[in-house]
């Protein structure tokens, strides 16, 4: 408990001095709308694939389009791990650029989740690695090169049930997750952003849920000085696979 402590404490306190050293920020509004689909494969295997369409809503602009997949192993009641791929096609950061090309990145991903329950609340602490490959850019093309870089995210997560009735439910979740950057091209932005979220998940079944969230997203900027802070209203559909599984 003292190592969270201190996690949650490095996350509220980076944000905190980093809004009180600000030189240039720009306020930005997002939605994000996410299918997620989970593929039970076993008892504990399952497969996870999600699409993630973010645009800029003044004005409207693409922003972000993710394709992510994953496998995930159930390795005892308290541990989950995962890994995975991800493609993200990123068409400008700010809704005032509109660039003639959208620039790529490839990220490999693995995570380990420890999950346990207090009372009625269920705590996912996940720690996980990525390796992130982007495409390199000038102002009017993409070039034949690419930047690589590791990043490490912490997210604590709680999740508990505000009312249940036979199969339907509707669920609270709060999290905050710290994301830190590792690489020759992010020495000025090793702290790279925090993002708290809170939102609702109706559950008609088991099987399909619609959750509807808010996310601040505060982030440093490559240049170490500028920063993105970003009000984002989340939709994802939850949609799990319901089939049997043979022991």
């Amino acid at each position: 408990m003292k190592f969270l402590k201190f996690i949650l404490f490095l996350a509220f306190f980076s944000q905190f001095s980093l809004a009180q050293s600000k030189k240039n920020i720009e306020h930005q509004t997002l939605t994000w709308i996410r299918y997620y689909n989970i593929f039970p494969l076993s008892e504990k295997w399952s497969l996870h694939s999600e699409l993630d369409n973010r645009s800029f809503i003044n004005p409207v602009h693409e922003n972000v389009f993710v394709f992510r997949t994953q496998g995930r192993y159930r390795a005892g009641q308290h541990v989950d791990l995962g890994g995975g791929f991800a493609y993200f096609s990123v068409n400008t950061q700010t809704p005032v650029s509109d660039p003639e090309f959208s620039i790529p990145e490839y990220r490999i991903q693995q995570d380990i989740t420890f999950i346990n329950d207090l009372a009625k609340i269920t705590f996912h602490n996940r720690f996980q690695l990525e390796e992130r490959f982007i495409q390199k850019a000038d102002k009017t093309s993409l070039l034949n090169e690419f930047s690589f870089a590791f990043r490490f995210r912490y997210r604590l997560q709680s999740t508990f049930t505000l009312w249940e009735k036979e199969k339907r439910s509707l669920k609270g979740t709060i999290s905050d997750e710290i994301l830190f950057n590792h690489g020759k091209d992010n020495k000025k932005n090793t702290f790279d952003q925090n993002r708290f979220y809170a939102a609702l998940r109706y559950h008609f079944n088991p099987n399909i849920g619609l959750e509807l969230g808010y996310l601040k997203n505060f982030q440093r900027r490559a240049s170490g000085v500028d920063f993105y802070d970003r009000d984002i209203i989340r939709f994802t559909v939850y949609h799990r696979i319901n089939r049997k599984i043979k022991s």
